[in-house]
């Protein structure tokens, strides 16, 4: 789908481009598009389940993100007036569902994504109530019966996985409402995280400039919450790298124990095969 007008997404979302999404680059990177889709999916009505809220007539409840996902296709720029992200719902689940996303500016598609979320009580996850379930399915996509989800394997929560490892240390206004480290600064430590491998790799010194090398796409699958205070460690293996581009695989782990993994493929630049070899960087 590359025209604004694609009928599949019920929900549209106008988006004012701000300074703070802009990359290096000059345009919107993508933590600044994950900001967008952020906005969007808290802007999608949900009018049953909400009268039912408001009435005091569902427990208590948490909105828990299991995973998502955002990908920039093409640039996305400041200047751009008409900047809109379309959402729908591609699966519903007992106690989860899954919104998918499409993003466009001045007409054009920039970008997509996906988020999983879940429905947390004080005993754990709670079942979907049917008024909840009837405004998403309100919200359904015409081909989501043929979704299917993709777990990472096992072997990415376990610390020899990876090769290379750089410490974060959590920090106060990363901490959102839920008492936890917000999705977002999580996934700006990813971004350190590669920016550290990619520094070692070519021997930037202290005070120069790296090279943008940002990832352009994200996966990312929430395992355990991650709290302030902590001193954590992001754990980073290339998984496979061509003439363009380097996929990682990423980890994050307190006292040896994974918090949550993710992928996500970024510039190659001037990295060499050596240095995204294993053993490469130290």
């Amino acid at each position: 789908m590359t025209h604004i007008s694609d009928p599949a997404f019920q929900a549209k979302a106008d988006i004012q481009v701000r300074r703070g999404d802009l990359g290096r680059n000059g345009c919107v990177s993508t933590i600044g598009m994950a900001r967008w889709l952020e906005d969007a999916r808290l802007r999608v009505e949900l009018p049953r389940f909400e009268r039912l809220v408001g009435a005091g007539e569902f427990d208590p409840f948490q909105i828990v993100l299991v995973s998502q996902s955002v990908e920039l296709l093409a640039p996305a720029h400041r200047e751009d007036t008409n900047a809109q992200v379309h959402t729908g719902v591609r699966r519903i689940g007992r106690s989860s569902f899954t919104f998918e996303h499409e993003v466009f500016a001045d007409n054009k598609r920039v970008g997509s994504g996906e988020a999983t979320v879940l429905l947390l009580g004080t005993a754990g996850p709670l079942a979907l109530p049917d008024e909840l379930i009837a405004d998403l399915t309100a919200l359904q996509m015409p081909d989501s019966s043929t979704t299917v989800v993709n777990r990472p394997d096992a072997e990415r929560h376990e610390r020899d996985h990876y090769a290379y490892f750089t410490p974060l240390r959590a920090r106060i206004c990363d901490v959102d409402s839920n008492q936890h480290v917000n999705f977002i600064a999580l996934a700006t430590w990813y971004d350190e995280a590669v920016a550290a491998f990619t520094s070692a790799a070519l021997g930037v010194g202290k005070g120069d400039l790296l090279p943008d090398l940002s990832p352009s796409s994200y996966r990312i699958n929430y395992v355990s919450e991650v709290t302030y205070p902590g001193d954590y460690e992001i754990g980073i293996l290339v998984a496979a790298f061509d003439t363009d581009s380097v996929h990682y695989e990423l980890g994050i782990f307190l006292e040896g124990t994974c918090l949550g993994v993710a992928d996500a493929v970024g510039t190659r630049g001037e990295l060499s095969a050596r240095s995204l070899a294993p053993g490469g960087p130290s």
